[in-house]
């Protein structure tokens, strides 16, 4: 996988495929005034390469989410990341560029969590010092993020309603709208015509499922993006501390720029992480004096990230 930035072009369908990960190629084609063939081309070369991604799956369970950061021993950077890369309770690792910190999300029971953070992580022998810090907050998630690239109105008519009548849990499904969301598992783009025929159901049916299990939050897509790929290669996790009078304020202002594909708020001796991507270490230079210095912000430390070792969707 090429690290040059993608054409203009293959960007804005990208772009098209944050807002609706399911946009048919008639209506990705028409908005963005290509042809149907031209337009299949090149998404299907964008979903080869692993350019772009698609997730398809059900809303993770109500747990215990915690932002680990770790400080590593000199040289075990890459043993201790392999580990907690195999875990299916880790979904996001990142590593810093000078080898020596591990950030990572855990979402696990509380016990488990407890026992990774106080027990197993210090037994490894490859730490420093880890501190837990529990989210209580989500302002903005890689999900949420937007290559700016389209117009006001070309996102509007991408992005499908989204409706969300209670909460979903598993407990909804039925045995088909289960086999429906696994077949979206497996090819998140599949058509209903195609899920019908693998799961054996009409497809009239397949159809009106997939829109109230999407409708319902029942079952969620994500487009998976390679930033360096869009021409943004440095990417930055901010601690920062912020006192509580302004914390809500700065996470809802900085989950709006441009930059910013992430905003937590977090309890421990910081109240926010901020992870964002920049075109350049000027640009974060610039980010840090512009956008930062204007905000009520007590402090904020940047750690540029080396690798990133672990994303929802990613083979690792």
């Amino acid at each position: 996988m090429s690290d040059l930035a993608l054409s203009l072009a293959d960007q804005r369908i990208i772009a098209a495929l944050q807002c609706d990960p399911r946009v048919s190629l008639e209506r990705l084609a028409s908005v963005l005034d290509l042809g149907v063939r031209p337009a299949g081309r090149r998404l299907n070369t964008l979903l080869d390469s692993g350019d772009l991604r698609i997730i398809a799956r059900t809303p993770p369970p109500t747990r215990t989410a915690l932002m680990l950061r770790i400080h590593i021993l000199s040289g075990k950077l890459d043993q201790l990341g392999r580990a907690l890369a195999r875990r299916e309770d880790i979904p996001y690792i990142d590593a810093s560029i000078g080898g020596d910190e591990l950030a990572a999300v855990l979402i696990a029971e509380s016990d488990v969590a407890g026992q990774l953070v106080a027990r197993q992580l210090p037994a490894s022998g490859a730490i420093t010092a880890v501190a837990a810090h529990p989210i209580l907050h989500v302002f903005s998630e890689a999900r949420n993020w937007r290559l700016d690239v389209l117009s006001s109105a070309e996102r509007r008519a991408f992005t499908p309603p989204e409706t969300y009548p209670h909460p979903p849990t598993a407990e909804d499904l039925s045995a088909r709208d289960a086999a429906i969301i696994a077949a979206l598992g497996a090819q998140p783009r599949a058509s209903a015509a195609q899920i019908a025929a693998r799961i054996d159901a009409p497809e009239s049916t397949v159809r009106r499922r997939l829109t109230a299990l999407r409708a319902s939050g029942q079952v969620q897509f994500e487009t998976v993006v390679n930033p360096a790929r869009v021409g943004l290669p440095i990417d930055v996790n901010f601690w920062m501390r912020v006192s509580p009078r302004h914390l809500d304020t700065v996470g809802r202002t900085l989950a709006q720029h441009p930059a910013v594909h992430g905003t937590l708020a977090i309890a421990g001796a910081f109240s926010l992480n901020v992870a964002a991507w920049f075109a350049s270490l000027e640009h974060l230079y610039q980010f840090t004096t512009e956008v930062l210095a204007e905000l009520p912000i007590e402090s904020a430390e940047p750690v540029v990230v080396g690798a990133a070792i672990k994303r929802p969707g990613v083979p690792v």
